[in-house]
């Protein structure tokens, strides 16, 4: 329901940011990312796309994507969206369509799926979310095991009380500009 009300501001950003990214290098608005969802199902994550076009998928030695403030394939206009996370609103879409919640343990990328542990599949038992108790805590500040204890201890105690504390610190995190980079 939340994101059938949010649709028409999510078109206006759309357009907005749409257009911003195209002034900026011409390349295409979105970037679909192939990510792991409920039950281990994958499917496409709308992002704006922040990089250069066909920009390489670098990965730090845990698997995580490397995020650094000094990052070469990012655009101008992708700093500005990844410091205030505008360019994670097109997730919404994903709620939408039924393949993400507002609040869950963020979406790994597809390979890392056969990657889990058996205590780490629990996550895949509810749909991933656009924040998470992680991104809550920590947003990009942590290695792929410490995200995966958050996301294990988020599930673990899931209620809709735990859900408005996710929702207050993440609004707190991002307008902070907190842990945008991991060190």
């Amino acid at each position: 329901m939340i994101s059938t009300i949010a649709l028409p501001f999510v078109v206006i950003v759309c357009i907005f940011v749409g257009i911003a990214i195209k002034l900026d290098d011409g390349g295409p608005i979105f970037h679909m990312a192939s990510r792991i969802g409920k039950n281990g199902r994958i499917f496409k994550m709308f992002k704006f796309r922040s990089m250069i076009v066909n920009a390489p998928d670098l990965r730090m030695a845990d698997g995580s994507t490397y995020n650094a403030s000094d990052d070469p394939r990012v655009t101008k206009v992708g700093k500005f969206l990844r410091r205030t996370s505008i360019d994670e609103i097109p997730q919404l879409l994903n709620v939408f369509l039924g393949d993400m919640a507002l609040i869950g343990p963020r979406p790994d990328s597809a390979f890392y799926l056969e990657h889990y542990t058996p205590e780490e599949r629990i996550i895949l038992t509810v749909r991933p979310g656009i924040t998470g108790w992680n991104q809550a805590i920590n947003r990009n500040s942590v290695g792929t095991k410490e995200k995966l204890q958050a996301d294990i201890y988020y599930v673990n105690h899931l209620c809709f009380l735990f859900d408005c504390k996710v929702i207050l610190l993440t609004i707190k995190t991002v307008l902070s500009h907190k842990d945008v980079y991991r060190a």
